[in-house]
């Protein structure tokens, strides 16, 4: 299994200048990372899932950062088609946060983890539906390649596993590791976006 594993965020050399293509590659790895992480077990398991949290985190902080912001003001119903994918995002960042405090071995892993691809399953065919193809009718092969250098940038510079010691101890265990992740991904970004 370990040879054919999906590679994490960031390892592929793929040329990405339409950042709707680059997305909807990355939904297909977190599909891939979930079949990963449902047929192992022991480390092969912890290992996949690490690289699931990884990607997850990266791909959501960079809709949110790069994609969301050009469809609110990018295409007439934006606003709500953003606020409508923001709160399945956000019930999913709670359940891969509770996911994450689980062991891979513990009972209750593999079923949250099933009711979480279910989840993101939704929301990923949801934001195709409804987001990725007005964002493409709505802006130049330009626009779409400088967002997808600033996903690709993000994905790069996040790191594999939330550091101690990068933020104040208090602030990374009341944020938990998910949360931490996002926020240093969010931070990259915007540095990749010169914000």
């Amino acid at each position: 299994m370990s040879e054919l594993h999906t590679p994490h965020a960031g390892d592929d050399k793929a040329r990405d200048d339409d950042v709707v293509s680059l997305l909807m590659r990355q939904h297909g790895d977190i599909r891939n990372l979930f079949d990963e992480v449902e047929a192992t077990e022991g480390d092969e398991r912890r290992d996949a899932f690490r690289r699931l949290v990884r990607l997850l985190a990266v791909h959501e902080t960079a809709e949110e950062e790069v994609l969301h912001p050009f469809a609110r003001r990018g295409f007439p119903g934006g606003e709500q088609v953003v606020a409508d994918r923001l709160a399945e995002e956000k019930a999913a960042k709670e359940a891969l946060a509770a996911l994450d405090e689980l062991d891979v071995d513990d009972p209750e892993f593999m079923p949250r983890l099933l009711a979480l691809r279910t989840d993101v399953q939704e929301h990923a065919r949801a934001e195709e539906r409804y987001e990725f193809t007005h964002v493409r009718r709505s802006t130049d092969a330009t626009n779409l390649a400088a967002m997808a250098r600033a996903v690709k940038a993000a994905e790069a510079m996040a790191p594999t596993r939330p550091h101690p010691g990068v933020e104040s101890g208090a602030k990374n265990m009341a944020l938990g590791p998910v949360a931490a992740l996002m926020d240093r991904t969010k931070d990259a970004v915007r540095k990749a976006m010169g914000k």
